[in-house]
């Protein structure tokens, strides 16, 4: 679970990390009372959970409170890398002498949580050299010590009060990561300044599976109103730039299926694991939701183990017979039932493959053809 950035925040000063005065809003009245109350020159942030909000024009600055709600005008309701922004950050302006990043993730190839710092902050670590960064894996049984960060920042080159500053801060970074059970909380950038070290920004990435221990902590629903509905089925779903729907069981199956769709020309609309076991009714659904994004062709690729075959072509009936097929669908059938469920789409006018090379090739060519929604 992402949380937005004033979440995190809130939660990090709660483990005393500095952060700059501030408050969110979803009313443009309340963004110029909030400024008025901070004084000065604010920036209003976009709260979104996307990456380089300040290049796609969701962090602004304002002399003046007017002029922040001018600005939160534009942004509330509007659209921020296809993320609609419900929300900004309104914060005091920060005088900058440095940026600093830091950050604790778990390195998934050496099962440890990984701290890395760098003295390039305020752009992503994605695009840091990496000469520039400092790591330093952290060993669960006795977590990150002192000594640690006082290491960490002597290599970024901060020494004195400041230093001390820092590695204080990385300390209760590190007290966020453990105590909220996150799979990454980093802080960029760390803003020096006058001696002062503040969180600029600030990401909390916690684990869904450990959400039940913290009912203390927010709950934040990320997604498009079609993933979420999706995800209210049980079923794994994610949207793409694609126009070829995907329906597959397993995770590994459906990730496979957008590899080779892609190998052929294809590009996949969406990821689609209807797992296992899946029975008719939700399947249909599924379909139904397919088609309802509009795409040129769907793919239904299936291999039957606790998902039996038969169950699958009868939710390709249903929906036959419900709301019809406006767009070629393409099924790959085999497995439990694989008989029953072949004969089944038979008698209802469909043809199923029995490799995933077959079907993929025909789903592309498929969707090649004119397109039935325009």
């Amino acid at each position: 679970m992402k949380l937005y950035e004033y979440l995190a925040k809130d939660i990090m000063s709660k483990f005393g990390i500095p952060v700059p005065r501030g408050s969110a809003a979803d009313d443009p009245a309340e963004v110029e009372r909030i400024a008025a109350s901070i004084g000065g020159e604010v920036v209003v942030k976009a709260q979104a959970l996307v990456g380089g909000r300040g290049k796609a024009g969701g962090i602004k600055f304002a002399s003046s409170p007017a002029e922040a709600r001018e600005i939160a005008e534009g942004m509330l309701g509007s659209e921020l890398k296809g993320v609609k922004v419900e929300k900004v950050l309104i914060e005091e302006k920060l005088k900058i002498d440095k940026e600093v990043y830091v950050g604790i993730a778990v390195d998934t190839r050496k099962a440890r949580p990984v701290l890395i710092a760098s003295g390039s902050g305020g752009m992503e670590i994605e695009e840091v050299p990496e000469k520039e960064i400092v790591r330093r894996l952290i060993e669960p049984p006795w977590g990150l010590e002192a000594f640690m960060g006082r290491e960490i920042t002597r290599r970024l080159g901060l020494n004195g009060p400041v230093g001390g500053k820092v590695a204080d801060i990385i300390m209760k970074l590190y007290h966020v990561f453990t105590r909220c059970d996150a799979e990454l909380t980093e802080i960029n950038p760390l803003v020096i300044s006058d001696g002062n070290v503040v969180a600029a920004d600030a990401r909390l990435n916690v684990d869904d599976d450990a959400l039940y221990r913290h009912p203390e902590l927010p709950r934040v629903e990320e997604g498009t109103p079609t993933e979420l509905r999706v995800k209210s089925m049980g079923l794994s779903y994610v949207e793409l730039d694609g126009d070829i729907a995907v329906m597959a069981n397993g995770a590994g199956m459906a990730m496979a299926t957008l590899d080779v769709l892609q190998r052929y020309g294809g590009r996949p609309a969406n990821f689609l694991d209807a797992g296992g076991g899946a029975s008719v009714e939700p399947m249909a659904e599924a379909i139904g939701i397919l088609l309802s994004t509009k795409p040129k062709a769907i793919l239904v690729n299936i291999f039957g183990g606790i998902t039996r075959c038969d169950d699958v072509a009868r939710a390709l009936i249903k929906v036959k017979e419900t709301v019809g097929f406006p767009v070629p669908v393409v099924i790959r059938l085999v497995g439990t039932n694989e008989e029953e469920g072949v004969s089944l789409l038979r008698q209802h006018g469909f043809e199923a493959y029995r490799t995933m090379d077959e079907a993929t090739r025909a789903v592309v060519e498929a969707a090649g053809r004119a397109n039935p929604w325009q």
